[in-house]
């Protein structure tokens, strides 16, 4: 049984899973986690975790970020609820914190609807409204039109608005999935089963929530020398290990080789209905915006945000289910069945700077635009084989298995560590107090760095 200093730190490393803490901040607790359990460290994991540590950070702003800490939260509907409480009596004043539950937006709609006689669904302000032989038909003549249209308003909009939470929710999730995977559906239970599980599960997910830096060279890869020491306690206690837990966030074949059939399959049904969820959100901007293929340069009016946080889960799901695929033994679903990658938008500044620096299209553009949509692939429109990505991939001299076209990607090196820059759109500066003065005002917020790096995955 864990003492209660050292449940109080595994419920903050827990609560760290939907956060986007900085590593060093995770490094700090994993110090405090393994003194409250008195576990002696092994000289490699203990200087690991000093040089990352917070407390290792001698700076004039110790332990302070400009930076949000949590993943933008779609705004509810708590104004218009407490509107439709002013006009509609059956409808009461909600408490405070309502507002976000789309569910209960849509049972205040239906019921305030059926004051004025009005069906959910009905929006159309020219053919829909009662008039006034139709508001005495239906025994509400003592309202005016005036007041009648005022509530028709109110109601058409609520509706729309609890469909924007919808998508915005929806895109809230796609976005955390796409950087950290499933850590943020872990439930304590399982995450706290075993403390060095649970260190090396915060330490990842905080490396891999962090936000991308507006550059033309590879972003930071979420496992450096940290996570490989915390990894290495796994597998020094393979049987300790709660290694279902760590394939949430980390599929390696060493992980998945030690999780049953059965987990795995669980994880595959998982990854294969978020696939499906993602594609319709790439379908939708695809169809919205109309990109170039080819070139995959965002143009004024795309929506470039959506597209990116939808590519960036797409990549996740599909490296998960792969990795997944592979370890059941379903190569041969694989060769019929090979949904290709899918590239985010670059601004046509950051493309300028390619060729700038010698560079150009990175070459998965060009194979991605050969293969069919995922989303007419995964809805069994357009049939790509593993051999069709094969060919695309060697007509423009990529690996396809060393890029992750038709394999899991081989198991990453560990890079060093490196400190959290602080960011204003995307753009690395060196301190947190001139960072925030910076966004407020307004530099580095050009339209190609803005369009690069929105939202900033």
């Amino acid at each position: 049984m864990p003492s209660h200093h050292t449940e109080q730190l595994l419920r903050e490393l827990h609560a760290s899973l939907g956060l986007r803490k900085r590593p060093e901040d995770m490094a700090q607790l994993i110090q405090d986690l393994f003194a409250a359990r008195q576990v002696t460290l092994d000289p490699a994991t203990a200087a690991a975790l000093e040089k990352a540590s917070a407390h290792s950070l001698r700076m004039l702003w110790h332990g302070y970020t400009s930076m949000l800490e949590e993943f933008a939260q779609p705004i509810g509907a708590r104004r218009q609820l407490h509107r439709a409480a002013t006009l509609f009596a059956s409808v009461p004043d909600l408490p405070e914190g309502t507002g976000e539950d789309p569910s209960e937006i849509e049972a205040v709609i239906r019921r305030a609807g059926e004051e004025i006689c009005r069906q959910y669904g009905e929006n159309d302000f020219g053919l829909d409204r009662l008039n006034r032989a139709e508001r005495a038909a239906a025994g509400i003549s003592e309202i005016s039109k005036r007041q009648y249209n005022k509530r028709f308003r109110l109601l058409r909009r609520m509706e729309a608005k609890m469909g924007r939470l919808i998508h915005e929710q929806r895109r809230r999730e796609v976005t955390m999935t796409g950087k950290g995977a499933l850590a943020h559906t872990l439930p304590y239970d399982l995450f706290a089963a075993d403390p060095d599980t649970a260190a090396f599960i915060a330490y990842f997910t905080a490396r891999a929530n962090m936000r991308s830096i507006f550059t033309n060279g590879t972003q930071r890869r979420p496992y450096d020398e940290v996570a490989d020491a915390l990894f290495g306690r796994l597998r020094a206690a393979p049987e300790q290990t709660n290694w279902y837990a760590v394939a949430h966030v980390h599929p390696t074949a060493e992980v998945l080789g030690h999780v049953s059939d059965e987990e795995l399959v669980r994880l595959l049904v998982r990854w294969n209905r978020f696939l499906r969820e993602v594609a319709e959100l790439l379908e939708d901007a695809w169809n919205r915006s109309g990109f170039e293929p080819e070139s995959m340069i965002v143009r004024r009016g795309d929506d470039s945000s959506t597209w990116n946080q939808a590519a960036q889960a797409w990549s996740t799901a599909r490296a998960h289910w792969f990795a997944l695929m592979t370890e059941l033994g379903q190569e041969e679903v694989l060769n019929r069945v090979c949904p290709g990658k899918v590239p985010r938008l670059m601004a046509a500044d950051v493309a300028y700077w390619h060729r700038r620096s010698g560079g150009g299209l990175h070459p998965d553009t060009y194979v991605w635009a050969e293969l069919p949509r995922p989303w007419e692939v995964l809805r069994g429109e357009k049939e790509c084989l593993r051999s069709m990505v094969e060919a695309a991939c060697a007509r423009h001299g990529v690996d396809p298995v060393v890029g992750g076209w038709t394999a899991p990607r081989p198991a990453a090196e560990a890079v060093r560590f490196s400190r959290t820059p602080e960011l204003v759109h995307g753009v690395a500066v060196g301190d947190p107090l001139m960072a925030s003065a910076l966004r407020s005002a307004g530099v580095f917020s050009g339209r190609g760095k803005r369009a690069a790096t929105e939202e900033w995955l």
